[in-house]
């Protein structure tokens, strides 16, 4: 759920700590398939509001030397510590790798002196956004449900996926979520996560068929405990975690 896409933070946090850090999640533009890079940062409790100050005061300095990155800054709202997870998208490797960005260079003094002092460690993963199996429009998610699974079957796993995928599809008109295919990671990292967005809070009180209901209503019974069973079988173990989208934090203008 890296997060960052190999810019400014990113490059003098990894410098710093020779570290390789995760998490978070954002849209993938509808039908293509992109790179999500994903930077998780436990901060030091009691630190949150200075290394909240500390990106405030980088993303000023990025914005003023007219630098081109975009990014979402996501805080964890359950699990173990403080967790905060940035997160930006780019069309191909090369993008992630071009380091020539003359704003993040300019800024870096900010995240040695303001940022890293308040963090415990980081984390970087990347994931493939997968478009047949995701929700084409594009919606607010400033809260996100965050599914995490590691998979010993993945052909029964993703059989099972795009079936759901279909009949959500069928029936609501849309997917409900995206999903990405981690690229690589630790042996305990997930081989796929799925993102569920949802405009506030609020929404999450929005009462509406859960998955399995709206799979039974559409196959039957019978089939949907198929599908459970073949699903279940297909992964070890599985792990959610919410977040919601810090926008004063973040920096991702209408294009």
């Amino acid at each position: 759920m890296k997060i960052i896409g190999q810019k400014t933070m990113q490059m003098a946090i990894l410098f710093s700590f020779i570290a390789t850090g995760l998490l978070m999640t954002q849209v993938a533009r509808a039908q293509e398939k992109q790179i999500l890079s994903m930077t998780e940062f436990t901060v030091k409790i009691g630190h949150e509001k200075q290394f909240e100050d500390g990106i405030k005061a980088w993303k000023a300095c990025y914005i003023e030397n007219k630098g081109t990155w975009t990014w979402n800054m996501w805080k964890r709202y359950n699990g173990k510590g403080s967790v905060y997870g940035i997160t930006s998208l780019s069309p191909n490797w090369a993008k992630i790798g071009d380091e020539n960005d003359a704003a993040e260079k300019k800024c870096h003094q900010i995240v040695m002196d303001k940022i890293i002092p308040h963090v415990e460690s980081t984390e970087d993963n990347f994931a493939t956004s997968i478009p047949e199996y995701s929700k084409a429009a594009l919606v607010d998610m400033n809260v996100i449900w965050v599914s995490y699974f590691k998979v010993d079957n993945s052909v029964s796993f993703k059989e099972v996926v795009k079936e759901i995928s279909d009949i959500q599809q069928k029936t609501e008109g849309d997917k409900r979520s995206y999903w990405y295919n981690s690229n690589g990671g630790g042996p305990e990292s997930p081989n796929y996560f799925v993102v569920t967005p949802y405009k506030d809070f609020a929404a999450l009180d929005v009462k509406r068929d859960a998955t399995w209901d709206m799979v039974e209503k559409a196959k039957g019974k019978e089939e949907s405990e198929k599908m459970r069973a073949k699903i279940r079988s297909s992964y070890r173990n599985s792990w959610m975690y919410l977040y919601k989208r810090l926008d004063d934090l973040s920096y991702n203008p209408v294009k």
